[in-house]
């Protein structure tokens, strides 16, 4: 089964902008917004499993803090933890 690019795109742009906690909303969402056009189908994937996990152990995850288990290191990962947030003025 072949996957849509286009589609998955959507969803994980809706995913990381509706998290449910407002922090997360706008730290997902600029990640995404900042790397979705960059990504190949496998990081895109990735990402969206990442979007799986909950915001707790994002979140202490994005700030090197113990999590409640293993987060896969992947490209996307990596891209994550290192991403720097600048919020909007």
């Amino acid at each position: 089964m072949s996957i849509n690019i286009d589609q998955l795109k959507k969803k994980i742009i809706y995913r990381s902008n509706y998290r449910g906690t407002k922090e997360m909303d706008k730290l997902l969402g600029a990640f995404t917004n900042k790397y979705i056009n960059k990504l190949n189908a496998h990081d895109l994937e990735n990402l969206e499993k990442l979007l799986d996990i909950d915001d707790n152990n994002l979140y202490n995850f994005y700030n090197n803090l113990k999590t409640d288990f293993k987060i896969k290191e992947n490209n996307v990962s990596s891209l994550f933890r290192n991403f720097k947030y600048k919020q909007k003025k």
